[in-house]
């Protein structure tokens, strides 16, 4: 864990902190920030570097407390630990000769403004800085920013020092007695926006460091995000540094007042130290053993086993289940019940279901094992092609997939139930029962050749545990807290436990897979750091978080968020439980937009959180819903509303700001569209109102931009996605992607396949 080194206070409430972290130091750039957890219960927070020694290996950084997270941070001294600190973050600041230079800040802006007011001056600019505070003891770092300036101006509301002012009289000061070529500006975004207006009137260039809310702060959640000359970006890819005079700022405050009422509520809780909590419950394991069974061989014909009725599933009751986000609704088979469905299966000498498997299970080989009672067997059987058995069981849509190439459907009769038996050879393997552990596979090779893998999702663990299987030394580099991906952050606890992820992870640590939290590639190391370090192949699967918006009315009002930001608030951040410093908006009325089987993650775990009416709204009929049949079974019987053939147009807020209503387009079918679905048509006239408190968009997402903007002989689509050929391998040769990054948007064993494939190809091209 990153250590302090040092800590000096400037004020009761800010505090400079020195902080080990020395590929950050290397990496990082005027403007750059942090993202920094004081403990696991910690919110995700942003904090610019304000300076780093390379030869020391250190960061500086200044807090201000403000909330709970803060003042954690505030109360730790030099030795003590931070949990996490991942960086840098943003793009740098644009230093070039620009001539006369302004940089105003105030308050902890200084810290920031250092770095960006040395390189200033380092390219040959006359820098002028305004220092602003509002009295004497709130004005920081006036020495250093003297050293880098030819002129420092401070100014404060009381005249305590400096002159008697704000930052605005001082910038106009300077602007009324000598030419400037521009404005830089850091601090309150309420300074922020009359520095911009000051200079507005005088036509000079100015830029804003936005210091908006965020979640995970590597173009994930959309927290960040804000109207820049109309458009929607977000400032921990996009920014931080925004052209000020285009910064929608009035929007911009409302949101930072977003979960203020929550943040104080936690801050009085925390200063009362009042931290009960409602722990997550563990999940359940089966009770019954494959081992207590009696197993004895299938006499009966092909008719007898196609006779045999399709196993029904043991499911949480609807009441019981939407008490909790941590109690899985999917029970998993009994024993008797597995060996039962396994009978059903023919066999057949051209398994078509092996072809409907996007990573290529021999399924009939670990289902005959299965019946058998050799469910190590069976399960070293689905290893030798799947890293996640347990997940896949679980999340796949099978009915869209091996199942839907079932011969029982050819026959008439439902298909077996493959993703069942596939979890449930999983969890019983990996010792949920009497079965201790999944045996390792052995390595079929020891050159101990490094491969780096970029991302922990599906597309990376596969990738990851194929190349381990060939002898590769593999490590996996994550950029938030916890390996996983879209497994951790993305899908609840209710239809997908962490528990049954870390066991998966667990799996592919016993191949030798290594794994690196809170790294960065692009940012905390570059792919020619990871050439240098000898790593000679790359795979990239850093996942398409960056979410979509609808460009609608309204959709930046508080309390519109996207859908991931709600989910990782949720599932990585725990920020329903009393114990962790995540905010959450509690919501009586909850909206999600969309028809997949995001939005059916996000509405169910609204209805469980408490909301008295949780609504899918949805511009197609179910028919086209891209949602598992399964999920929206399961949606129907919590209580969800379908609102079908609506879209939303635009949203209206209440005097405080929050979304409050929803107008909502109805809309009927057309023609089929270019995705063979029948395309949504407006009935023209045709509106409803409905009153909401929450909104969660989950309309899509596009590719993270961090290695494509980061990796300049990158070939990329016009999607933004990489370009690769048919075995998976860019523009740079020893770089393989997969996965979303390249697709835009696939499942989980759809990732996965990509990740096999590439594995695969990279073996070749590396042993040739």
């Amino acid at each position: 864990m990153p250590k302090i080194v040092s800590k000096r206070l400037f004020s009761e409430n800010v505090a400079e902190l020195v902080v080990h972290a020395p590929l950050i130091a290397r990496s990082r750039r005027a403007g750059h920030f942090v993202i920094v957890r004081v403990d696991e219960h910690s919110e995700r927070m942003p904090l610019t570097i304000s300076s780093a020694d390379i030869d020391q290996g250190t960061i500086t950084l200044v807090v201000q407390r403000i909330g709970v997270s803060s003042a954690k941070l505030m109360a730790l001294e030099a030795g003590d630990e931070l949990h996490n600190v991942v960086g840098p973050l943003g793009k740098a600041t644009n230093i070039q000769a620009f001539g006369t230079v302004v940089c105003a800040c105030g308050g902890v802006g200084a810290a920031p403004m250092l770095p960006i007011a040395q390189a200033l001056k380092q390219a040959g600019n006359r820098v002028i800085t305004v220092l602003a505070a509002r009295t004497a003891e709130l004005i920081i770092l006036q020495e250093q920013l003297a050293a880098v300036s030819d002129e420092l101006i401070i100014m404060t509301d009381d005249g305590s020092m400096g002159q008697k002012g704000l930052v605005t009289m001082g910038v106009e000061q300077v602007i009324q007695r000598e030419h400037v070529d521009k404005c830089i500006t850091i601090g309150p975004a309420i300074m922020m926006k009359f520095v911009a207006l000051t200079t507005l009137k005088y036509a000079i260039p100015t830029e804003a460091s936005l210091n908006t809310i965020m979640v995970d702060g590597t173009g994930m959640c959309g927290a960040c995000r804000v109207t820049v000359a109309g458009k929607t970006k977000f400032v921990c890819v996009d920014g931080p540094e925004f052209d000020a005079h285009a910064v929608d700022f009035d929007e911009m405050l409302a949101r930072l007042r977003q979960y203020k009422t929550e943040e104080s509520l936690a801050y009085e809780a925390y200063l009362n130290r009042d931290t009960t909590s409602n722990l997550p419950e563990q999940p359940t394991a089966p009770t019954e053993s494959i081992s207590l069974i009696q197993v004895s061989p299938f006499e009966g014909k092909a008719k007898d086993r196609v006779a045999i009725p399709r196993v029904k599933m043991p499911e949480l009751s609807p009441e019981e289940r939407i008490q909790s986000i941590y109690k899985e609704v999917n029970l998993g088979l009994t024993a008797q019940q597995a060996i039962t469905e396994a009978h059903r299966c023919l066999d057949c000498k051209n398994p078509t279901c092996v072809q409907g498997c996007p990573v290529n299970i021999n399924i009939p080989g670990f289902i005959k094992q299965l019946e058998l009672g050799n469910v190590l067997a069976a399960a070293e059987v689905i290893q030798q092609s799947s890293t996640l058995p347990a997940v896949c069981g679980r999340v796949c849509p099978q009915e869209k997939q091996c199942e839907a190439q079932c011969i029982h459907l050819k026959m008439g009769h439902e298909p077996v139930a493959i993703g069942y038996l596939e979890r449930f050879v999983a969890d019983h393997a990996y010792g949920l029962s009497s079965v201790t552990s999944l045996p390792s596979a052995p390595l079929t090779s020891t050159n101990r050749t490094k491969i780096a893998v970029v991302g922990s999702g599906p597309a990376g663990l596969a990738f990851a545990g194929d190349m381990a299987k060939y002898g590769y030394q593999v490590t996996v580099f994550e950029a938030l807290h916890e390996i996983g991906g879209v497994l951790k952050y993305g899908i609840p606890e209710f239809r997908l436990p962490n528990a049954v992820v870390d066991r998966e992870i667990e799996g592919l640590r016993r191949l030798g897979v290594q794994f690196q939290c809170d790294t960065i590639i692009g940012k905390t190391l570059s792919i020619s750091d990871l050439q240098q370090q000898g790593f000679a192949g790359i795979f990239v699967g850093s996942g398409a978080g960056l979410p979509r918006f609808m460009g609608i009315p309204g959709e930046n009002l508080n309390a519109v968020l996207s859908c991931n930001e709600y989910l990782t608030r949720v599932n990585l951040m725990g920020a329903s439980q009393a114990i962790n410093d995540t905010p959450l908006l509690s919501a009586k009325n909850v909206m999600v937009v969309g028809g997949g089987n995001t939005a059916m993650d996000a509405v169910r775990t609204a209805k469980r959180l408490g909301a008295q009416r949780a609504m899918i709204v949805y511009r197609r009929s179910e028919d086209e819903m891209p949602a598992r049949v399964e999920e929206v079974r399961h949606a129907k019987e919590e209580g969800i509303e379908f609102l079908t053939l609506h879209n939303p147009i635009s949203y209206h807020a209440d005097e405080q700001g929050r979304v409050s209503e929803a107008l909502l387009q109805v809309m009927t079918l057309g023609e089929p569209d270019e995705s063979g679905r029948r395309a949504p048509v407006e009935l023209p006239g045709q509106t409803i109102t409905i009153p909401v408190d929450l909104v969660i968009v989950s309309v899509g997402v596009s590719p993270n931009p961090l290695i494509p903007s980061a990796v300049a002989e990158l070939e990329i689509t016009k999607k933004g996605t990489i370009l690769v050929n048919d075995h998976m391998q860019s523009s740079i040769p020893m770089l393989f992607a997969g996965g979303d990054i390249v697709r835009g948007g696939a499942t989980v064993i759809l990732a996965m396949s990509d990740g096999r494939k590439a594995a695969k190809s990279m073996h070749e091209y590396l042993s040739k």
